[in-house]
């Protein structure tokens, strides 16, 4: 049976952004919707403002593939059911709120490392925050050609 979108979010929120607090949660959260809720480029087009066509995109969350770099994924939505922290975020941005910091940030990554100022590497968006241990990015104007 399939998972409700709130569901799916919720377990997405736990794996990708569990371990880093509410803000952390929160914020994950709203740059996930923030993909389903742009108006141009890439997640628009393939999005079409449907959370589950954002989530399933192919190569877009760690959290949803099994495999990783030939190795099986010990952390996948699957083996990591929410807890209600997660259900209760992923209730909160369905409702359409968002974590102001993030902006209008479409993508994030753990860099283990200082935040790179551009990513996706073609530079498709801009440095916006750091969060915890979650690197935060805006659109550019190259990221609406998409």
């Amino acid at each position: 049976m399939a998972y409700s979108n709130r569901e799916l979010l919720a377990r997405l929120i736990k794996c990708e952004a569990g371990g880093e607090g509410e803000n952390g949660m929160k914020a994950v959260a709203t740059s996930i919707m923030n993909r389903v809720r742009v108006p141009y480029g890439e997640y628009h087009k393939i999005g079409q403002g449907d959370i589950r066509k954002v989530i399933y995109q192919k190569g877009q969350y760690d959290c949803m593939r099994s495999v990783l770099g030939g190795v099986a994924n010990p952390q996948t939505i699957w083996g990591n059911p929410p807890e209600q922290i997660h259900y209760d975020i992923a209730d909160w941005a369905l409702a359409g709120n968002r974590l102001f910091p993030i902006g209008y940030s479409l993508w994030y990554f753990n860099p283990f490392a200082p935040c790179p100022y551009t990513f996706p590497y073609n530079g498709s968006g801009s440095f916006q925050i750091k969060m915890v241990k979650h690197c935060f990015y805006n659109p550019t104007e190259l990221y609406a050609k998409t």
